[in-house]
């Protein structure tokens, strides 16, 4: 009797479930574990790893996407993170907080099986905005470091990416932050000095760095900017499996929307992007804020936009408006339960809607 012949291996989903929820990334408290824990159940469909920033050097966004760098070091000086010769105790410090959580949100992930996770890291922008050199000038002023940091920093995500699939089992999704890009293509950022302001940055330039990023990587990419004004159609020009936004800013919503920015956005769900709202306050509010209260800047945006309601649950993921590492645990927990069942109300509003 002939043996069966293998079957080929199921291809990985393209996406997230429709009516997944995430966090933007950081979290209160120094605990890697309880924050693992918490992620994990409050956002089953897509946990994100948590940042804590609150442990100090090292556990910011800058030192710990720094700590990834591949081939290049920095260290701490009064000023900011600087290149550094070798990798020294600030470094070291990044790269074992990165481990340890890691392996915190191994063992949350353990009996829950999440399909999809989520990892954050700096854009090359953000991150080349806020590395010094070691004349002290950004990395930023110096066009040949901002390709070795970006290629670094490619290198450095391949390698992250794979230990947390090997350790969680999951897909990945990348997120990259850059909320300091539009000072960089403003050219708003001070100088070393404080009496001129850095080179602005072409948006074809801008756009180059991170399409290679999100065209090099073997995993879906977002990129979330909650800035006042984030380049919405930059961003969705890269490739990208996503743009965040705060969906909460004036620019955005009721009277005070620009078309400019309400076209932007329905261009990129007319070309089946999915958006990460920023929908839940970062901060506690002094009235508890109810779901379709929430909801409803997303509502008013697809009718607005003409979009039906039905797809929702396709196009968009909500998160908190930003990072929770302000927040107090309570509310953190709160925020992330709050943005998972408006995933689930985009799927299946509730009837009195």
């Amino acid at each position: 009797m002939a043996e069966p012949a293998d079957e080929e291996p199921a291809a990985p989903p393209a996406r997230w479930p429709d009516g997944a929820a995430t966090g933007v990334g950081s979290l209160p408290g120094t605990e890697a574990r309880e924050a693992a824990a918490t992620v994990v159940g409050e956002l089953p469909l897509l946990p994100h790893l948590p940042e804590l920033p609150a442990r100090g050097v090292g556990a910011d966004m800058i030192g710990r996407t720094a700590g990834m760098l591949v081939d290049i070091a920095v260290e701490v000086v009064p000023t900011a993170y600087r290149v550094a010769a070798r990798p020294g105790r600030d470094h070291r410090r990044a790269v074992d907080l990165l481990r340890s959580d890691i392996d915190a949100f191994e063992e949350a992930c353990e009996p829950a099986r999440p399909e999809w996770v989520k990892v954050q890291a700096a854009g090359p922008w953000t991150l080349a905005a806020a590395v010094e050199l070691h004349t002290g000038h950004r990395v930023l002023t110096d066009r040949g470091a901002v390709r070795e940091f970006t290629a670094s920093l490619l290198e450095g995500l391949r390698a992250h990416v794979a230990e947390v699939a090997t350790r969680t089992g999951a897909h990945v999704l990348v997120q990259l932050d850059e909320p300091t890009l539009p000072a960089v293509l403003a050219g708003a950022l001070p100088t070393a000095s404080g009496y001129g302001t850095v080179r602005a940055v072409g948006r074809t330039e801008a756009q180059d760095a991170l399409r290679d990023i999100v065209s090099a990587l073997d995993v879906p990419v977002v990129v979330h900017c909650c800035a006042d004004r984030p380049p919405i159609r930059l961003l969705a020009g890269i490739g990208a499996a996503g743009v965040g936004i705060d969906a909460t800013l004036p620019v955005f919503r009721g009277e005070t929307a620009l078309p400019a920015a309400l076209d932007a956005l329905g261009e990129t769900w007319d070309a089946g992007t999915p958006l990460l709202l920023g929908l839940v306050p970062g901060l506690e509010p002094a009235r508890p804020p109810q779901l379709r209260d929430l909801a409803r800047p997303v509502f008013d945006l697809a009718d607005r936009l003409g979009f039906d309601r039905s797809r929702l649950g396709a196009l968009t993921v909500p998160t908190p408006t930003c990072g929770l590492a302000g927040a107090t645990p309570e509310w953190a927990g709160r925020a992330m339960a709050l943005v998972r069942d408006l995933g689930q109300a985009f799927v299946d509003p509730p009837e009195d809607w």
